[in-house]
C-alpha cells in the first residue's frame, strides 16, 4: 500500500508509519520515501530499534555516505557512522571541554557537509537516549525563506557565489580552531547562493554557518550579508522543532534546510544519536 504521511507542522515535516527500518527499503519504498522528503524536508520513522550496521545499510539505500572531517570532538569511530553524544566510552557524561576547546557547531544553523565540493542530500539521525528537556532538533525551511524574499532581493541574490568553508565554520561558531588535517579534508569550495534543489526543482537560500563569503565582495562585507540572511532564514515562521522520542529516525533533506540542537542541560541529562550521511552531488 502507498504511504501516508502525516503532516507534523503546518510548515514542514511528516511522520511516516509502516517502514521497518531495519530492512532497506524496496525500490518502489524508495521512491515515495524520496518524494515525501523533496516536498515535506524531514521525515520521521516512530518507534525504530536500528543497529549500527541496519541504519548504515538503510541509509546507504539512498546513495553513498559521506565520511566525516571533524575526528576530533569524540563519536567518528567508522568514517561513515556518527554518534552524536554527551557520554563517554563508559556511559558517562562527559565533563565540560577545557577552553578553547569547545565545539559548537551543532548549536549552530547550518547545511550538512555545505563545505565538500559535493555536500550531503540527505541526513539520518536515530535516537538512542533523548532529554526530557530541551534537544530538540530545529530545522528551518531555506525554500520558504527564498521564496518570501521580495523581487528585488532574489534579484539581487541571483548569480551570486558563497564559499563554504570548515575553518571558517568553526570560527563562526566559536568552537576551537580546525586541525591541519581537517584543512587539507575540506579546503573552500564554492556553491551557488541561491540553489535550485537537484530533486524537486524548487530554488531555496544555500547558507548558514559553514558559509564563509560572497565571493568577490569584501569578506567582512559578504559574511554580514550572510548573517543578515540567516536571521532572515531562522525566523520562527520558518522553523519546525522536532522533540525527540526513543526511537524515533529522523530524516532531512540538507539542500532546503539549515538545523541546529536546541539547548538543553548537557552535563545533566544524557543524549546519545546514531547518524549517517549521504552525499549529494554538485550544486551548479
Amino acid at each position: 500500500m502507498p504511504l501516508t504521511p502525516t503532516p507534523l507542522s503546518d510548515l514542514l515535516g511528516v511522520e511516516i508509519a509502516g517502514v521497518d527500518c531495519r530492512v532497506p527499503p524496496s525500490a518502489a519504498v524508495k521512491a515515495e520515501i524520496l518524494e515525501a522528503l523533496y516536498t515535506h524536508q524531514v521525515i520521521v520513522f516512530r518507534d525504530q530499534t536500528l543497529s549500527e550496521d541496519e541504519l548504515i545499510a538503510f541509509s546507504e539505500a539512498f546513495g553513498e555516505l559521506e565520511m566525516h572531517v571533524n575526528q576530533q570532538d569524540g563519536g567518528y569511530a567508522r568514517p561513515n557512522f556518527h554518534t552524536v553524544t554527551n557520554l563517554d566510552k563508559d556511559g558517562n557524561i562527559l565533563p565540560p571541554p577545557e577552553p578553547g576547546k569547545e565545539y559548537n557547531g551543532t548549536s549552530a544553523w547550518h547545511s550538512d557537509k555545505s563545505y565538500m565540493p559535493y555536500p550531503s542530500m540527505a541526513t539520518f539521525l536515530h535516537g538512542i537516549e533523548v532529554t526530557k528537556e530541551g534537544g530538540e532538533t530545529l530545522f528551518a525551511s531555506l525554500t520558504h525563506a527564498y521564496a518570501a524574499l521580495d523581487d528585488e532581493a532574489k534579484a539581487r541574490l541571483d548569480g551570486l557565489k558563497c564559499v563554504h568553508h570548515w575553518a571558517q565554520s568553526m570560527r563562526n561558531s566559536k568552537s576551537r580552531p580546525a586541525t591541519e588535517e581537517e584543512e587539507r579534508l575540506a579546503p573552500p569550495v564554492t556553491h551557488p547562493l541561491i540553489r535550485t534543489h537537484p530533486g524537486n526543482g524548487r530554488k531555496s537560500l544555500y547558507i548558514g554557518y559553514h558559509a564563509s563569503h560572497i565571493e568577490g565582495m569584501d569578506e567582512d562585507e559578504g559574511r554580514a550579508e550572510l548573517f543578515r540572511l540567516l536571521d532572515f532564514a531562522t525566523q520562527d515562521r520558518f522553523v519546525y522543532a522536532h522533540k525527540w522520542r526513543v526511537g524515533d529516525l529522523v530524516v532531512w533533506d540538507n539542500p532546503s534546510l539549515v538545523h541546529k540542537s536546541a539547548p538543553y542541560k548537557k552535563y545533566e541529562e544524557r543524549r546519545h544519536l546514531h547518524r549517517t550521511v549521504v552525499r549529494g552531488g554538485a550544486t551548479f
